[in-house]
């Protein structure tokens, strides 16, 4: 396990995501009815319902799992730069953190597509690390 020792941010940046992607799923349930949900039993489309912006900030939690475990645990298991690896895991969080929390409290869109993008730069350099360590 020394050899992960280095990666510690890392890891611990994978384990605050599963508890992140927990609690959105439990937030992402509150607030549905009869009037705001559809037949499938998801709200209706409307940025204006906070819980739709609970599902949503859920879902794109869901959807941005799979590329940020992916390239995280390949820069990890590959040996790329410790440093920066730690670097843009811990970034990716805090973007991811602070993307929720505007997504549920706010109709701000600009705020949640700059958070959005801060965490896409750090999954494509995530995976740059992974890469080069890789080649």
């Amino acid at each position: 396990m020394d050899a992960f020792a280095a990666y510690s941010h890392a890891l611990a940046s994978l384990a605050l995501w599963g508890v992140m992607i927990s609690v959105l799923g439990a937030f992402s349930t509150r607030g549905r009815s009869a009037e705001n949900r559809c037949d499938c039993g998801k709200p209706k489309r409307n940025y204006d319902d906070p819980a739709y912006r609970s599902e949503r900030a859920f879902m794109n939690a869901v959807e941005s799992s799979g590329p940020f475990i992916a390239v995280t645990v390949a820069a990890v298991l590959l040996g790329a730069a410790p440093f920066w690896v730690n670097v843009f895991a811990s970034v990716f969080i805090v973007a991811r953190l602070a993307m929720a929390f505007v997504h549920i409290r706010t109709t701000n869109q600009p705020m949640r597509s700059v958070f959005f993008g801060v965490g896409l730069l750090c999954i494509l350099a995530l995976a740059i690390l992974a890469l080069g360590a890789a080649f």
